[in-house]
């Protein structure tokens, strides 16, 4: 009888390509020495990455190691929950809360103007006293492994949209740390805060930041962003945002070692 250690290798391949991908490591890997060799085959995770759509004709060059890439891309996500303002502040810890507090509105919002995804009907905006609101991620409950965050080190991008009223000028903030298991921060993107002046055109602009090359030891991230008006008006006439992201990505760099942060400014 034939045995399915018999097979030609690249037939055994594809068979196990259609293994989900947990179940390739934890269990048909353990199999035998065969198996363990197919599993670590770039060819199966390359394959598994094509059928899956986590392809693109330019990643062969850049691509390290396909089954780290394979579970980055099928990992990712928005790590911020209710970035939108669709679950009010669910999820969110109001840190400040001044003036007359954070609250919700509905875009494009009075004296505003819309927001360029359709899909995003919400946004939270500031008052006249200062108003942060953070959230506090833990990579390892989100799927991220110790050992994938400190060896593989991928991309962690940050996005955030902020815009303000039409007639109020307001200042937007940002602030991102990564940090250890202990709450130590290896890195953080502080910018100076935005100031728009009254009587801009109220568009929606996006601040962008990608970590690279970052310390070993990343277990936790924290997001802060907020602002105020600088009027001083009563009722919520200060900076508006929505649509944040926080998301970890394969990039398409080759590996790297223990360098210092060399992160991308904002755009």
């Amino acid at each position: 009888m034939a045995n399915i250690g018999d097979l030609p290798e690249d037939v055994l391949v594809e068979f196990l390509s259609l293994v989900p991908a947990r179940e390739l490591i934890c269990n048909c890997r353990l199999v035998c020495v065969l198996w363990r060799d197919v599993v670590d085959l770039a060819t199966l995770w390359k394959r598994k990455c094509q059928r899956d759509g986590f392809n693109h004709e330019t990643w062969d060059r850049t691509i390290q190691d396909w089954r780290v890439f394979y579970f980055l891309c099928s990992l990712k996500k928005n790590l911020l929950k209710n970035p939108c303002a669709e679950e009010s502040f669910q999820f969110w810890k109001l840190d400040s809360n001044g003036g007359d507090n954070w609250k919700v509105e509905d875009l494009p919002g009075e004296h505003g103007s819309d927001f360029p995804n359709q899909q995003v009907r919400k946004y939270f905006v500031t008052s006249y006293g200062l108003c942060l609101k953070s959230q506090l991620i833990n990579l390892e409950e989100e799927g991220y492994w110790n050992q994938l965050m400190d060896e593989t080190r991928p991309d962690i991008v940050i996005k955030d949209w902020y815009a303000a009223r039409f007639d109020c000028g307001c200042h937007y903030e940002l602030r991102v740390q990564l940090l250890s298991a202990d709450y130590i921060v290896l890195h953080e993107f502080h910018p100076a805060p935005v100031v728009i002046e009254q009587w801009s055109d109220a568009e929606w602009k996006e601040l962008s930041y990608t970590f690279h090359n970052y310390k070993a030891g990343v277990r936790h991230i924290f997001f802060q962003h907020g602002g105020q008006d600088t009027q001083f008006w009563a009722g919520w006439y200060g900076c508006r945002v929505t649509n944040s992201s926080i998301t970890v990505e394969p990039g398409t760099s080759p590996q790297r070692g223990n360098g210092e942060d060399s992160a991308s400014g904002p755009s």
